[in-house]
């Protein structure tokens, strides 16, 4: 399969203008790297999956995590579309 198409919240294209051109180009670069296999890491993929933590069911989304400005892409897949959708892009402490 090509690369998943890739679609972002209203919430998400707040977070990322929001943020610096550096930090924005740094977010677009690894979402296409992850959008050309999003699937779970156990099924090849780069998917790095969540689970349930402090309360909150997080099953079945995934993140991507961009270590210098330490910003989290949140996404979750949409299987039978081929859809990589983009949930929130936050600082760790605020997602």
């Amino acid at each position: 399969m090509s690369a998943w198409r890739v679609e972002y919240t209203e919430s998400a294209k707040q977070d990322i203008d929001s943020l610096s051109r550096p930090v924005r180009l740094q977010i677009n670069k690894a979402v296409y790297k992850v959008s050309q296999n999003p699937l779970p890491r156990n099924e090849g993929g780069y998917g790095n999956p969540l689970r349930n933590k402090g309360g909150q069911n997080l099953t079945g989304l995934f993140k991507i995590k961009l270590l210098k400005p330490g910003i989290r892409v949140i996404y979750k897949l949409v299987r039978e579309d081929g859809v990589m959708k983009v949930i929130v892009v936050a600082a760790r402490a605020d997602a």
